[in-house]
């Protein structure tokens, strides 16, 4: 039941590994992508109290939309390659930013964000839109989070 899930405490990467199959347990037998898009983004906001953890969905050929999130209002459309959602989305690959400030061209939905990383989301090989995930700390993403981060949305690829 979601709401069961089992908040836990160790590493980040024990963290992730107790995360995981929760995280699969609330998709199991549920179809609706807004539904299970929206589950992820609470079960992720909940274990690690992200500042901000959404996804915005492939709209239109140039434009993502905003989708299920948790957290500050946020910016409801970002151009292919502007930002770093649309930098990972026009480069079809995850990006990590210490410090967004010096991203360039980066979009300041919040003042409050000061680090990010951004992953496609895929659905049977193409690009359906990106988890994008932000912390108001300077540094807070690394590998670990891109590792476990993409074996959560390919629990989404099927």
């Amino acid at each position: 039941m979601a709401e069961d899930l089992e908040v836990s405490k160790g590493s980040k990467e024990e963290q992730y590994q107790s995360l995981l199959p929760q995280i699969e347990g609330l998709l199991t037998g549920e179809n609706n992508q807004i539904a299970n898009l929206a589950n992820i983004t609470a079960a992720l906001k909940e274990q690690f109290n992200f500042f901000w953890v959404g996804f915005y969905l492939v709209d239109t050929e140039n434009e993502l939309v905003l989708g299920p999130f948790q957290g500050p209002i946020a910016c409801t459309r970002i151009r292919k390659g502007r930002g770093v959602c649309g930098g990972a989305w026009s480069q079809e690959k995850t990006l990590i930013v210490p410090d967004v400030e010096k991203f360039p061209g980066h979009i300041a939905c919040s003042s409050l964000s000061k680090s990010e990383i951004v992953l496609p989301l895929y659905k049977q090989g193409k690009i359906i839109g990106v988890l994008d995930v932000d912390s108001n700390q300077l540094n807070s993403f690394d590998e670990i989070d891109e590792k476990y981060l993409s074996q959560v949305l390919k629990l989404l690829d099927n």
